[in-house]
C-alpha cells in the first residue's frame, strides 16, 4: 500500500474516492453523500485550496481509501474530514496508516492540532437518545461505544473528546468533538 498526497489535477483518482464515501458512509450516515454525484462534489472540495488530501493505493494503483483535512484559525488548526477506508480493507491498520499520514503533513504545514466531528446520528454511543444538557462532562467520562461508532479509533490514533454538539443532528443526536496536539512543540 502506498500513500500519496494528491491534488486538483489527479483526475484518475476523484470517482473512486467519491465510489468510497458513499460505500463507506451509506450503512451509518446514509445522508452523508447518498450519491457518488454527491460524494464527487465533497471530492472537488477537498481538491481546494487550504485543503490536504492523501489517498491510499493498492498494488494496482487503485484507491481504497483517503483523507482530507480543512486548515482553519491560519494554519494552526486543520479539521480532519472526511477519512473512508475500503469496506472490506478495514480494520488493517489502513485506517491509522491514512491518520499518520495526514498528521504528518499538517506539521510539515506548521500545523499544531487536528481537529474532528463524528456524528451519532443513530445511536452508536450512549450519548445519543439522551440530554446532553444535563451533566454534560459525566455522559462524555463514561462514554460506551454501542454499534462501532469511531470514536475508539480516534482514541487509539491519540486523539481526545474535547467537545459535545448535543442536537447537532437533530434531537438526541450529537457530533464528537474530537482533537490531539500533532506540533513536536510544547506548551
Amino acid at each position: 500500500m502506498e500513500l500519496k498526497l494528491i491534488s486538483k489535477t489527479d483526475d484518475e483518482f476523484k470517482n473512486r474516492m467519491a465510489e468510497l464515501l458513499v460505500e463507506g458512509f451509506g450503512e451509518n450516515w446514509p445522508n452523508a453523500w447518498p450519491t457518488v454525484e454527491d460524494g464527487m462534489e465533497e471530492v472537488e472540495e477537498c481538491l481546494g485550496e487550504d485543503r490536504i488530501t492523501l489517498v491510499l493505493l493498492d498494488e494496482e494503483q487503485r484507491v481504497v481509501g483517503w483523507i482530507g483535512a480543512i486548515s482553519q484559525y491560519d494554519g494552526h488548526v486543520w479539521e480532519l474530514h472526511p477519512l473512508v477506508v475500503d469496506q472490506k480493507l478495514r480494520h488493517k491498520g489502513f485506517g491509522r496508516m491514512l491518520v499518520e499520514g495526514l498528521e504528518e503533513q499538517v506539521r510539515l504545514r506548521g500545523g499544531i492540532t487536528i481537529q474532528l466531528g463524528s456524528d451519532d446520528e443513530n445511536g452508536m454511543t450512549s450519548l445519543a437518545d439522551v440530554d446532553l444538557y444535563e451533566d454534560l462532562w459525566k455522559k462524555v467520562r463514561e462514554i460506551k461505544n454501542i454499534k462501532g461508532h469511531p470514536y475508539e479509533f480516534y482514541q487509539k490514533c491519540g486523539y481526545q473528546i474535547i467537545g459535545v454538539m448535543p442536537d447537532a443532528n437533530g434531537l438526541g443526536k450529537p457530533d464528537i468533538y474530537m482533537g490531539k496536539r500533532v506540533s513536536e512543540k510544547k506548551v
